[in-house]
């Protein structure tokens, strides 16, 4: 780690010396991962019942870590787009596989029948009082959010899970009021909503320049839109499991898709954004 290049005396990597500083009017920030944990382990259900139900597709030559391996790649690859275009992926597979797949959403729904066995009692702890918001956010997360509304900055939520589910949970955390009814999340309509459209949309709505917007996130796709229109990167590789600290693997990740900047959570926040805006 010697020759990775941080801010000093800090845990904010800079992968791009040269990006542009300077007040960031507008931000948006993926959802699940970067602000909430309230789906932490979402890959540790979908990636499972992918690989029990493509067993009975299994290919003469190949193995179960090779089956493992296919379902990972493409889950992760599609991590940050609405949750239809896995189970949209998924249904391709199987049929290259020669079977016959069911339509995707109802992979989707069984999915999600999965996943809500997993978080309900984060849900109902929130609803109930038995947990706090600072247990379900990756650390720093809303007194970022807190300081850049201070200076000003619109905030968007962006999110691959169902828009209402994304309003709920937003809600619970005491984040939602940071972007003022600005969250989005997957429609029944697949064209109505998505990360790249809310980007274009907001560049073009406030006659942006690409260097006055910022995205934030743990995944490609909002890093790559980001970087498509210009703007300034910021990479959020959270250990979501342990609520915090460096996860190695979502770092590489977001290097290979362009990151300008890759923080473990926002716990050092006032220094980040003083970085962001040329302050450091």
């Amino acid at each position: 780690m010697t020759d990775r290049n941080y801010l000093p005396n800090s845990r904010i990597e800079i992968i791009d010396p040269d990006f542009p500083r300077g007040p960031k009017p507008f931000a948006l920030f993926d959802f699940d991962g970067t602000v909430s944990l309230i789906r932490e382990g979402w890959q540790e259900v979908m990636i499972p019942m992918m690989v029990e139900i493509i067993e009975d597709y299994a290919l003469p030559e190949e193995s179960p870590q090779q089956r493992y391996a296919v379902v990972h790649e493409f889950v992760s690859f599609l991590t940050g787009k609405q949750t239809i275009y896995q189970m949209i992926r998924f249904a391709e597979e199987i049929a290259s596989r020669g079977g016959t797949p069911l339509k995707p959403l109802e992979y989707k729904e069984m999915y999600l029948e999965r996943l809500w066995e997993r978080i309900k009692d984060r849900v109902a702890g929130l609803q109930q009082g038995t947990l706090q918001p600072a247990d379900l956010v990756v650390p720093g997360a809303l007194e970022m959010l807190r300081a850049l509304r201070e200076r000003g900055v619109r905030i968007f939520f962006a999110s691959g899970t169902d828009e209402p589910n994304v309003i709920e949970e937003a809600a619970l955390l005491g984040a939602a009021e940071y972007a003022q009814g600005d969250i989005y999340g997957a429609t029944a309509d697949l064209l109505d909503c998505s990360k790249a459209m809310v980007i274009e949309r907001l560049i073009r709505e406030n006659d942006l320049q690409g260097n006055e917007f910022m995205g934030v996130g743990d995944g490609f796709v909002e890093i790559e839109e980001t970087k498509r229109v210009g703007g300034v990167a910021l990479g959020v590789a959270t250990d979501e499991k342990n609520r915090g600290g460096l996860d190695e693997w979502k770092r590489e990740r977001l290097m290979r898709v362009g990151a300008d900047l890759i923080i473990p959570d926002f716990e050092e926040y006032e220094r980040l954004i003083g970085l962001l805006w040329g302050e450091e």
